[in-house]
């Protein structure tokens, strides 16, 4: 009996399509079926799988499989002491965490690993000229947060997703294996991809999904080009002890960050005594302060958040010096210089700006300790590393001709300098926009891997990240300077920017801390990396100083109000 396809219900689409697959291919019992075959485990990699596996139509009619180079056993199996930490520590957004609460992955993770981020302080290291970001301060859409972001070692995050995935039948986790080519199959008529895989594999994907880095091997056979540079800057990362905030303080829930025209410095807390640090700068400073012994590291770090630039612009040439032959220094000779210097610019060893006391730690605090993070006491073994920092974007999320039936996600689509910690949080929102638009092509009983079908993914997600990449490019580019027209400009744009509370609210939306509307995969940075962007563009140009501090409230204002009401 014919079925016209009008009277086919999308359940009954999904099974025809799959029979005809089956029929089709039985007679190349070397060829494996796969509806989806994600190529990565990494964070965003292993959240898209997880997705997947929580959506019933998936469960009901698709096959999800998962490959990875690396040993998955090792991460699902990793932990360590409480009091120690791995040095890859990631912001999840408020977002994210909801998406991840949906998936059912966060109940996975341990929050006893986990770091609140309540308030977060930046500040221009050359005028001083500060922001405060305050979850108290956050209400928009009748919504309040007790919490920025949470900060977790990226493992944890991982381990959860993998043992969440233990429970899908649908999804196949294939690990240990690589990826040793992709070619094509035309038997249908239309570019199919096959995967070839070291164990002597070879699996036909419906859809191919590229989570696998910058690098991406996936990414090469869908032929699509990427545009980006390296930073002439490297990031190091290293966990951080200290002592307990005095009682008559906050708790260790606020993270700092200092712009120097070197790069800017993090502080990012993960329990009440040990924190992150993320430094990016210049490759050549960061191989010396690699190099040193671990407490003159301690010194430069705590230096670093409180000293004048002009002070710790010399200490850099100092340890570049001594790191490219000189004497190495040592940590009573750093101090004395540090002591010195502190001494020249007026500052009183029991003040907080001082980085060789520890006043008043235990007892009340002196004036201002709030404002700067605190005084790091010793560096977890083993934890000290650096990686080089870039820009890159695909110039498409999905693959079209010779290429087709390919998508990117993560990485492999776009990576962006760390300084607004998005990184993660970019992947997530790629998983989670890319399973709802696999889900509501399934649900339709149309073709997953078709353009059409991928198109509603690209259109959410593509000009969100570039939004987002865009304003933090230009911000790195802005803090690097230390022109004086340029340095009060970005300082006033700053300044302004920390007395308007609705402007404040609107960059907060930036780094996902809330979002205004429900849509999958959005964090809510369109409207604040647009005013990010703006900020940027306008005081970067010396020649319209004059007009920076009224641009920043209207362009902040105008943006919010307008997103409000067309939201309403």
């Amino acid at each position: 009996m014919l079925v016209t396809t009008q009277r086919l219900t999308a359940k009954t689409i999904r099974k025809h399509l799959s029979r005809s697959a089956a029929r089709q291919y039985a007679s190349s019992s070397n060829v494996e079926h796969s509806d989806v075959v994600i190529v990565g485990g990494g964070p965003a990699g292993l959240a898209l799988a997880g997705a997947l596996g929580s959506s019933k139509v998936v469960q009901e009619s698709m096959r999800v499989t998962l490959i990875e180079a690396g040993d998955l056993s090792k991460t699902k199996a990793w932990q360590l002491p409480p009091d120690a930490f791995s040095n890859r520590v990631s912001s999840i957004t408020n977002a994210s965490q909801q998406f991840l609460r949906n998936i059912g992955a966060w109940s996975y993770v341990d929050e006893t690993r986990t770091g609140p981020v309540e308030e977060m302080q930046v500040w221009d290291g050359v005028s001083g000229a500060r922001i405060t970001f305050s979850a108290a301060e956050m209400s928009l859409g009748g919504q309040t947060v007790s919490e920025l972001s949470r900060l977790t070692e990226n493992l944890n995050l991982q381990r959860a997703l993998l043992r969440k995935l233990e429970e899908s039948s649908s999804v196949e986790v294939v690990d240990k294996v690589k990826v040793e080519s992709i070619t094509t199959d035309d038997r249908e008529g239309s570019p199919w991809p096959l995967l070839h895989l070291s164990d002597g594999r070879v699996i036909r994907a419906r859809l191919l999904v590229g989570a696998d880095g910058f690098n991406s091997p996936v990414r090469t056979y869908a032929g699509i080009q990427s545009y980006g540079w390296a930073y002439d800057t490297h990031g190091i990362v290293a966990t951080l002890f200290h002592a307990p905030r005095s009682p008559f303080m906050t708790p260790n829930t606020v993270a700092y960050q200092r712009f120097l025209p070197t790069g800017p410095i993090a502080f990012l807390p993960i329990s009440e005594t040990a924190s992150t640090m993320v430094w990016s700068t210049k490759p050549h400073l960061a191989n010396a302060l690699k190099a040193v012994q671990p407490s003159v590291l301690v010194d430069m770090v705590n230096a670093a958040f409180r000293l004048p630039e002009v002070s710790m612009r010399y200490l850099h040439d100092r340890l570049i010096e001594a790191h490219n032959g000189g004497t190495p220094i040592t940590s009573e000779q750093l101090r004395e210089e540090i002591l010195f210097r502190e001494h020249s610019h007026s500052i009183d060893t029991h003040s907080a700006l001082s980085s060789l006391s520890a006043a008043a730690e235990a007892g009340i605090p002196p004036e201002g300790s709030e404002s700067y993070p605190p005084l790091v006491k010793s560096i977890q073994p083993g934890t000290v590393a650096s990686f080089p920092l870039r820009f890159s974007h695909a110039d498409s999320y999905v693959g079209e001709g010779k290429g087709s039936r390919t998508v990117l996600i993560g990485d492999a689509a776009h990576t962006v300098h760390p300084l607004a910690g998005q990184g993660l949080n970019l992947g997530l929102a790629d998983a989670e926009a890319l399973a709802k638009c696999i889900h509501d092509s399934a649900s339709r009983g149309g073709d997953i891997g078709s353009y059409t079908s991928l198109m509603p993914y690209s259109r959410a997600r593509y000009f969100e990240n570039h939004k987002m990449m865009s304003a933090v490019d230009k911000l790195h580019k802005l803090y690097s300077t230390t022109a004086m027209p340029i340095v009060w400009a970005r300082s006033v744009g700053l300044e302004v920017a920390n007395e308007l509370d609705t402007l404040k609210a609107a960059l907060m939306v930036s780094a996902g801390s809330h979002r205004l509307d429900r849509t999958p995969g959005s964090i809510g940075v369109g409207l604040a990396a647009s005013t990010l962007e703006n900020v940027a563009k306008s005081i970067s140009d010396a020649q319209v100083v004059g007009q920076v501090a009224s641009g920043v409230v209207q362009s902040g204002l105008q943006q919010l109000f307008r997103t409000l009401s067309s939201r309403r």
